[in-house]
């Protein structure tokens, strides 16, 4: 870790924070806290995916669907008009929807294929994202003046890093230019992330061979045809599995990379200052 003791991290001129967690504890709070008091530098993983890696998948899908009506066909052929995302901090929804769900596509499924295809797409600009780190704690300071960094990554990150290999390329990166801080949930806020998930699915991202299991699996015990699958049964189906299938990845992860902070704490921050206690206490006095 950049910062061994609780001393070191608060005498550090320049604090450099990497969040991990599962989505909906907190980073993204967290992040627009810091970067709103003035002396943060906010780089989004997920944004990053969005705009960097993935803007013209997602875009190129919008004009595939528009040159289906013959009005917008011809403007797009002539040039008249312009397809894109308007991709935010606070609007990732162009990313999710692109990813998609796999199934019946009468209930806005994809072809199993596709999704697949999708995924691994994801995979490699989330990779590509996570190790573009450092670059931007460099642009952070020499191009914005920022004395400070956080990284608020997105919750499929345990899905491309073994925790248990010192040589893990995405973790080296990371530890080596930031302190990862986990935010671990309870029981009680798993429970809440299902119940919120249950009222609204939304895509997810998922390591290829869990993947399968869960597809495969699911097809089994329903007995559906690939191209019937309820999608939004499935991904409800999966989020609770995805969640148990995280939790070790992200505590091995905050053991063997980084310290953990409690959700619940992290919820209670009014202020930088705040954050900047709570991390010094997950480290050791010195």
């Amino acid at each position: 870790m950049i910062y061994q003791t609780a001393k070191e991290w608060r005498d550090a001129p320049r604090k450099k924070v990497v969040l991990f967690a599962m989505s909906g504890l907190g980073k993204t709070h967290v992040s627009n806290l810091l970067r709103g008091s003035g002396d943060w530098f906010h780089y989004s993983v997920d944004y990053r995916i969005g705009t960097r890696y993935m803007g013209e998948y997602i875009a190129d899908n919008a004009k595939r669907e528009a040159m289906k009506v013959p009005f917008l066909r011809e403007m797009l052929r002539s040039d008249s008009i312009f397809i894109g995302t308007n991709l935010s901090f606070h609007n990732l929804a162009p990313v999710s929807a692109y990813l998609g769900k796999p199934g019946d596509k009468d209930k806005g499924g994809l072809p199993i294929d596709t999704y697949r295809a999708r995924q691994a797409q994801f995979e490699r600009a989330e990779r590509e994202a996570l190790l573009d780190t450092p670059w931007f704690i460099d642009r952070g300071e020499t191009l914005y003046d920022y004395p400070h960094f956080v990284c608020d990554t997105g919750g499929s990150i345990c899905e491309w890093v073994d925790p248990e290999d010192p040589e893990d390329p995405i973790l080296s990166t990371l530890s080596g230019a930031a302190l990862m801080v986990w935010i671990r949930g309870t029981e009680a806020h798993t429970a809440e992330l299902i119940r919120r998930f249950d009222r609204a699915p939304k895509p997810m991202a998922y390591r290829p061979d869990f993947l399968e299991d869960c597809w495969e699996a699911y097809l089994q015990e329903t007995g559906s045809a690939p191209d019937k699958v309820d999608p939004d049964a499935f991904i409800r189906w999966t989020y609770a599995k995805a969640l148990a299938h995280r939790q070790p990845l992200y505590e091995k992860m905050a053991q063997n990379w980084g310290v953990t902070v409690d959700a619940s704490d992290m919820a209670n921050l009014r202020s930088a200052q705040d954050f900047i206690d709570l991390v010094a206490n997950a480290l050791p006095e010195g």
